[in-house]
């Protein structure tokens, strides 16, 4: 298995920074995934590692071996791009074995191995078709294998599944990383879809304008965002704001006249007057505070502006300031006792769910 190592690289088109001073460490086996919004720099990052860029400084090194010069051909990678690159002449097993003929590989293992290939992505009996006669999802899954099939050091996947319906996405990301657990391959993974990087990560790095601002495991990026980007990039928060009016009951915690009216005790630092902002998650939100002492739990008061029923959720849309909405997801609901648009709703949560939410974090 190999270790990734990206050493403070720079990449500028002209005057622009699409790449400023990212040092990233994938650990042998892992699936580390680059998310952040389009123009960050991922899709560029991942063409440094794979050679298809040249940096304009800093090191890429596979395990200890600096990468820098080495030509993309001699560097042992398997890519899959967005846009799938099937060749339309050629039929699902030519397609597969491309990579292989071009090491030279001698024709009886070229044929053991296309069948191996198609078995783990699950297109037997479909090796002698053209790609015009393939869905989307089994396109897909042919440069999949074609990938896998050179044994990689390293597999690069550049939103591999943006072409693909919703239902089509969640089987093949499930596919994707059923194989890279069983086949133990370093990868690199680029999505702009936040989900998408929470259900196949071991690792995240949320990037924008060229940074890393925070590298984690999903739960660590989604319960303890770096700052405010990551916090509105990973998963949906609520950004509640207050301007402190004293010291708090405990240690980092101060008293907070909130912007809709309330005070609450929250994780934050600063004297009097100073601006302090918390996140919270719409799923931390209660329709009756729960058990613990009275001052633990905090109180928001709205009226419902949308109710949306997703079976065994209710997402509650609440006004709760002129210029403020908070989202409020409900599970398990009482269907009897659903409160309707218009009517006034207080919730609590607990202060242990607050999020501090600093500007912005940087991981470099």
């Amino acid at each position: 298995m190999t270790r990734i190592r990206v050493e403070g690289i720079v990449k500028r088109f002209g005057d622009t920074p699409a790449i400023n001073g990212v040092s990233l460490d994938v650990r042998p086996g892992e699936l580390f995934t680059l998310v952040g919004p389009s123009g960050c720099g991922k899709t560029t990052l991942l063409r440094i590692i794979a050679g298809l860029l040249e940096q304009d400084a800093g090191h890429i090194l596979f395990n200890e071996d600096r990468m820098d010069d080495v030509p993309p051909y001699l560097r042992n990678i398997g890519v899959v791009f967005q846009n799938y690159a099937i060749f339309p002449h050629l039929t699902v097993g030519e397609n597969i074995a491309y990579g292989l003929k071009a090491r030279r590989v001698p024709s009886e293992r070229i044929a053991a191995k296309v069948a191996e290939a198609a078995r783990l992505v699950q297109l037997e009996g479909l090796v002698d078709r053209m790609p015009a006669q393939l869905s989307g999802g089994q396109q897909q899954r042919v440069v999949l294998a074609r990938a896998l099939t050179i044994e990689p050091r390293l597999l690069l996947m550049d939103e591999p599944l943006s072409n693909l319906d919703a239902k089509l996405r969640v089987q093949i990301r499930s596919l994707i990383r059923q194989l890279q657990r069983e086949l133990r391959i370093t990868t690199i993974y680029v999505t702009h879809d936040q989900e998408e990087a929470l259900a196949i990560s071991d690792t995240i790095a949320v990037m924008d304008r060229g940074r890393v601002l925070q590298i984690g495991r999903p739960w660590e990026l989604y319960l303890t965002p770096a700052g405010r980007f990551v916090a509105d990039f990973i998963g949906t928060m609520n950004v509640l704001r207050g301007t402190v009016t004293g010291p708090g009951p405990a240690p980092g915690e101060v008293i907070a006249a909130m912007a809709f009216g309330e005070r609450w005790s929250v994780p934050g630092a600063g004297g009097s007057g100073q601006p302090v902002s918390v996140g919270v998650r719409p799923e931390s939100l209660q329709l009756a505070p729960g058990p613990g002492p009275e001052n633990s739990w905090q109180p928001l008061t709205g009226t419902v502006s949308e109710v949306v029923y997703l079976g065994s959720v209710v997402r509650y849309q609440l006004q709760v300031a002129d210029a403020l909405q908070v989202t409020a997801e409900i599970h398990n609901p009482d269907f009897s006792a659903l409160h309707g648009v218009g009517e006034r709703l207080r919730l609590w949560v607990a202060a242990s769910r607050l999020v501090p939410l600093p500007e912005e974090g940087g991981a470099g």
